[in-house]
């Protein structure tokens, strides 16, 4: 029987992220409020992250979508 292989959750923070997506701070934010981009989680009373899972299908879906649109 194979054993199967489960990568962690890894939770970005948001200058990793800009830094991921190229991304500003406001622009991150903009998109989330558009639902364009996926939510953060809170991970306290000041603080949030996102998946990395979520941000890697994320640019995922922006290569596809330039792959279409020939941009």
């Amino acid at each position: 029987m194979a054993t199967e292989f489960q990568r962690p959750q890894v939770i970005l923070k948001r200058k990793q992220v800009q830094a991921r997506t190229a991304l500003s701070r406001s622009g991150i934010y903009q998109k989330m409020a558009e639902g364009t981009f996926p939510k953060s989680i809170s991970l306290g009373p000041r603080a949030v992250g996102w998946l990395e899972s979520s941000i890697d299908q994320w640019i995922q879906g922006r290569i596809e979508l330039s792959a279409k649109v020939g941009v």
